[in-house]
């Protein structure tokens, strides 16, 4: 483990890469938010379920997979390096004051030391290993605190950009399982697709977005039931693109 990514080395000449953004909820000591301890288990700090549901898809692929290890408040590794919530000062309604502290140096060295090094190991193994497809996967909340109202009923959601390809296989064969299905839900990755579209839809490469409804996978049990469900359309769906 370094201090941005966690890569497992999976089983040589698999074709297929797993990465995930959004994995850890760790703050580096040296960093302070200054925000309570109890945000840090929520979904604004880390997708939950995702590191032992990732780990467990990328064993049973036999895929190599980078997995993040620093919290989105610390750098958001799924956002464009210009973007000003690539360090957000709020989130989901929740100021983060150590980050509206920081001067324009400061975003540039948390930039320099996070974001930098993520995607440039991300780039250096898509390059090395040439996948024939991208597996990105995230959790979502069943309903964000600042729109109570808006419920999101989708247990999974695929999203994409301009690339459909994989999308629209994997869409077809979670629906067929009797998967509940968002089809570019619960958001739209036209809106937010930043590490795809640097390291897939760039290059030509077909990627898939999953996102798990983070009550589905919030225990062991979950998680397993969730890989038994997602492993095979994975691999249906990369079979497909061959």
């Amino acid at each position: 483990m370094s201090e941005v990514a966690d890569f497992l080395p999976g089983t040589p000449g698999s074709e297929l890469l797993l990465v995930a953004d959004h994995t850890s909820n760790r703050v580096p000591a040296d960093i302070d938010l200054g925000i309570p301890e109890s945000l840090m288990h929520q979904h604004m700090a880390v997708d939950i379920g995702v590191d032992p549901l990732a780990r467990e898809v990328a064993a049973r692929l036999g895929c190599p997979a980078i997995l993040a290890t620093v919290s989105r408040l610390v750098v958001d590794l799924h956002r464009e390096r210009d973007e000003l919530n690539a360090i957000p000062v709020i989130s989901d309604g929740h100021p983060i004051p150590g980050n509206e502290a920081l001067t324009p140096a400061d975003r540039e060295r948390r930039l320099e030391r996070f974001w930098d090094p993520y995607h440039r190991l991300i780039t250096e193994t898509v390059e090395r290993l040439r996948p024939r497809i991208l597996f990105a996967l995230h959790s979502f909340t069943p309903q964000l605190a600042t729109r109570p109202q808006e419920k999101r009923p989708w247990e999974v959601g695929i999203l994409y950009n301009q690339d459909v390809r994989a999308a629209h296989i994997a869409i077809d064969l979670l629906k067929a399982e009797g998967i509940v299905t968002g089809d570019n839900q619960p958001y739209s990755g036209q809106d937010l697709n930043a590490t795809m579209d640097l390291h897939a839809e760039t290059r030509g490469l077909p990627y898939l977005v999953v996102e798990v409804r983070q009550d589905l996978i919030g225990d062991a049990a979950g998680v397993r039931r969730w890989a038994d469900r997602l492993t095979p359309i994975l691999q249906r769906t990369a079979d497909a693109l061959a």
